[in-house]
């Protein structure tokens, strides 16, 4: 499913314009990447976590040619599923 679909999905179950939809999808998407940017955490019980993880600096190969080079520090954007949502996937 991609952005369009969620969209045209969310917007046949309640009856809201697709424009409408959109709109709220973008505000969502927008709140949880600022906060996450400012390292805060987004959770949405039984759906899951938003949150900033660091990683540390580690050592990594070169897959074409064997060499070993340095892979840096960094933060990346993590989503941890909650209990409902496992327990329906599962």
């Amino acid at each position: 499913m991609n952005k369009g679909t969620l969209i045209d999905h969310i917007a046949g179950k309640t009856g809201l314009t697709k424009k409408a939809v959109s709109d709220v999808l973008e505000g969502f998407m927008d709140a949880v990447m600022s906060s996450v940017k400012k390292g805060d955490s987004v959770t949405l019980t039984g759906f899951g976590t938003y949150k900033a993880s660091k990683r540390q600096a580690r050592t990594g190969r070169n897959p074409q040619t064997g060499a070993t080079i340095k892979i840096p520090a960094r933060t990346v954007p993590v989503f941890r599923a909650g209990k409902e949502f496992k327990s329906m996937v599962a």
